[in-house]
């Protein structure tokens, strides 16, 4: 036989495509185990337990323990459990991934998650390369409509949408409130596309100096709960925005084109009350590679691809596309500060 030998970067070549053509079962493993609630089962045991006990929470007089370990032990693989040998048998824990699996826990992920895997939701994707080929939306070629429209007449995708919005807002709201300051604005701030108020609530809590307007289509505020301080107000952003002294858009504007975010940031400009009042904006700034700058990079990056898929004009964007979109509203000055999550805050100011 003839040996045939490999370099170095030839076997990493290799190695790295296998890594992204078996990705999508990372993500079918992950939606198993939130099935199964193996993060749930493990978290009320309040330690370290055995594949036995983890079976018994299940509850399935059917259960295939042989399949169930197959699966742990590529979760472990995958550091999303962990897993300690005892004398006797493997003993299974939750980790820092893991704990984002809890259905119950502030900040879940267990709904994003859920979205993401869906069969319905993930399909636009197998439409990418023809949307490329020939133009339009992915999301469109699969539905025959857009996505607002096909959640429209299919309630359950709407609500797993929305359950996946309500849990990603929640962790990014405590990042952002644990690491930028409000404590300089004054008077009133409005939240463009604040949905039922959660965000801003959150924020005149801590900061109850100022009064909040929750600002949203009149069909989103008509179920938002009454918060103190906090008032809500229907419209359309795209027409007017409410007069404030300051403005918070907090992933809003990456799902729209240049010209819509334009609009926005200047009906924002024109209802400021103070020359001196700024937008705070609430999204992710992409490095012009897509790497090199933190550890979110890849959620960065793999956002933009599902904002390509999805909708019409959505993106991501860079820094330098920040400037352009900010310099065309009117906002000729602006400051990025990096919080430790997906988004950054973008201070935007008139002067």
């Amino acid at each position: 036989m003839t040996s045939i030998t490999q370099d170095a970067a030839t076997i990493q070549g290799q190695a790295r495509f296998f890594h992204h053509l078996y990705g999508g079962i990372s993500a079918a493993a992950l939606r198993c185990a939130l099935e199964l609630d193996i993060a749930g089962i493990i978290n009320r045991h309040q330690g370290p337990i055995t594949l036995s006990q983890i079976a018994h929470g299940i509850g399935s007089s059917s259960l295939d323990v042989d399949s169930l370990s197959r699966l742990m032990r590529f979760l472990v693989h995958q550091q999303i459990f962990d897993q300690q040998e005892s004398e006797e048998k493997p003993l299974y824990s939750l980790n820092e991934c893991s704990k984002f699996l809890l259905k119950d826990a502030r900040n879940t992920l267990s709904s994003l998650a859920m979205m993401i895997t869906d069969p319905l939701m993930f399909s636009p994707f197998y439409k990418l390369s023809q949307s490329i080929e020939e133009g339009g939306i992915a999301a469109f070629k699969t539905y025959g409509v857009s996505i607002w429209d096909m959640f429209a007449s299919n309630p359950q995708a709407h609500k797993g949408f929305n359950d996946a919005m309500a849990c990603s807002t929640m962790l990014n709201i405590d990042v952002i409130v644990s690491n930028y300051d409000f404590t300089s604005l004054k008077g009133t701030l409005v939240d463009v596309g604040g949905g039922v108020g959660v965000t801003l609530n959150e924020i005149v809590t801590k900061y109850p100096h100022l009064k909040g307007i929750n600002f949203d289509m009149p069909d989103v505020v008509s179920s938002a709960t009454a918060y103190e301080g906090v008032t809500h107000v229907g419209g359309d952003m795209f027409t007017a925005i409410p007069h404030g002294d300051s403005f918070f858009i907090k992933t809003i504007l990456h799902n729209w084109g240049d010209d819509k975010c334009v609009q926005v940031l200047k009906n924002c400009r024109e209802s400021m009350t103070e020359r001196a009042g700024k937008v705070i904006i609430a999204d992710m700034v992409l490095s012009p590679t897509g790497t090199g700058v933190d550890v979110f990079d890849e959620a960065r990056i793999g956002m933009d691809m599902i904002m390509l898929t999805y909708f019409d004009g959505g993106k991501e964007r860079t820094e330098a596309e920040w400037k352009k979109i900010l310099e065309e509203a009117g906002f000729r000055r602006y400051n990025v500060i990096k919080i430790p999550t997906t988004v950054s805050i973008i201070e935007a100011y008139i002067e």
